[in-house]
């Protein structure tokens, strides 16, 4: 009897977890993903401010799988699901590949929202993937070395400032590393301003950084990014941005153009495009974020055989977080097998709330786990822990830590490079269209190899 095919999307926490849970079931896996990583999404933000490189967070799928016989990796792009055929529908670069399913498990993640406003995106990427970070990176280191060729103050000020939009634990987070990166690690490297000069403006629409942390901790957080020179601006809406400026409106309709350089979108998501293809195709409801709402079994009406988990799932009580795609995994999974089994599968899935963390700076964190807040050394020692051991793999690890303590220590960051193609290369890409990737790697694999006889 043939092997029942199982397709997993995404190579996320969901998508991973999925394929590693299933490696003793009898069962052909085929894990179609866009990259070619597991992306640890949480430590992006240290790859943006020079703390860490991609390779520490984003470790090879294959090589993660090598060993898992029952598993093959693809990497492409999903652009349809035929539910009637039971076929995903991808692409690799400019090939159209079709990969047939018994069960499903759709596990594409989400993307940042920009609330309809995505010509925002041009002047303030979000931070979802190793290119938006090395892109923020190439910005934000950009901009000093820019303040170094100025002469003109009121230049040098706009180039300086650096916003933060949005009040998350992505925000905080990113706020209070260009902070420290501004105030410790350039210290003494310019000769014609002082990197401390730097501006960094945290924006939140609502009045509480970190909501859904409670209202203490939101103070507590204030607090702590105003004692590292971040200045929080709260109940603020943006209502436009362009290359020198933002534009805010605070509650009572006043607007005010803040002129600066530099800027982080991190104040929402939504799902993956995959997502409304795949309502569509099912009868299935997308929730305001474009999220697919799932049914208690986390599968589609009407379709026992596909499964939504991790950020593309609409589910009561689940927040957007890598516990909520690993434990939706080990549920999905846990279905399978006992279809697999021929026994009872779980009636429905119960989400288990393991906290909440954010770090804010160099020795300060805060958590909240169930009905205990931490703050300060404990909970960045928590956090620290927390992050090292979800980390895949050991070499990842023993690199995060190492990095971690060249930071610590001395407050250098090891990843500071950037390139004209880090700042340029989405934009250029966006320019060019969605098939020019293809046209271009296929051009770049035919050509000669390079000598010094072949012309520039």
């Amino acid at each position: 009897m043939a092997k029942k095919r199982v397709v997993i999307i995404g190579s996320g926490f969901g998508g991973l977890f999925a394929a590693k849970k299933l490696r003793k079931a009898a069962v052909d896996i085929t894990l179609i993903s866009r990259t070619s990583h597991h992306l640890f999404q949480p430590l992006l933000y240290q790859v943006a401010t020079g703390i860490l490189s991609p390779g520490d967070i984003a470790p090879s799928t294959r090589e993660i799988l090598a060993s898992q016989k029952n598993v093959a990796v693809l990497r492409g792009l999903v652009e349809d699901i035929d539910v009637e055929n039971r076929e995903v529908c991808w692409r690799a670069h400019n090939r159209q590949m079709r990969t047939p399913y018994d069960t499903l498990i759709v596990a594409a993640g989400a993307t940042q929202s920009y609330f309809g406003n995505d010509d925002f995106s041009i002047f303030a990427p979000g931070l979802k993937t190793i290119d938006d970070a090395l892109e923020i990176r190439a910005r934000i280191l950009g901009a000093f070395e820019l303040a170094e060729l100025t002469s003109d103050p009121q230049e040098r000020a706009e180039l300086l400032t650096f916003m933060v939009i949005g009040g998350g634990p992505t925000g905080v987070e990113v706020a209070g590393q260009i902070c420290e990166l501004a105030t410790r690690t350039l210290r003494g490297e310019f000769r014609n301003f002082s990197p401390a000069e730097a501006q960094v403006i945290l924006v939140n629409r609502s009045e509480h950084p970190l909501r859904a942390f409670g209202e203490n901790i939101s103070r507590r957080t204030i607090a702590e990014l105003k004692k590292l020179g971040v200045e929080v601006w709260t109940g603020q809406t943006v209502v436009n941005i362009d290359s020198r400026s933002v534009t805010l409106r605070n509650s009572t309709g006043e607007e005010q153009i803040v002129p600066c350089s530099c800027k982080v979108w991190s104040a929402g998501v939504q799902g993956a495009a995959i997502g409304k293809k795949l309502a569509a195709a099912t009868g299935a409801e997308l929730d305001r974020a474009g999220r697919v709402r799932v049914e208690p079994d986390l599968t589609l009406p009407g379709h026992p055989e596909i499964f939504v988990i991790g950020d593309l799932m609409a589910y009561p009580g689940v927040p957007g977080v890598a516990q909520g795609a690993i434990q939706s995994a080990d549920f999905a999974t846990q279905t399978i097998l006992a279809r697999l089994h021929h026994t009872e599968p779980p009636a429905q899935f119960h989400y288990r709330d393991k906290g909440s963390m954010a770090i804010i700076g160099k020795a300060q964190a805060v958590a909240k786990i169930g009905k205990v807040e931490l703050h300060g050394f404990p909970a960045w020692a928590a956090w620290c822990a927390l992050h090292l051991f979800t980390l895949t793999g050991f070499k990842s690890r023993f690199s995060t830590l190492a990095r971690w303590a060249i930071s610590f220590l001395s407050s250098g960051r090891s990843e500071r490079s950037i390139t004209n193609q880090q700042l340029a290369g989405r934009l250029a890409l966006k320019t060019l269209g969605p098939h020019a990737t293809g046209h271009l790697m296929e051009k770049a694999i035919s050509l000669p190899p390079w000598n010094e006889d072949t012309p520039a």
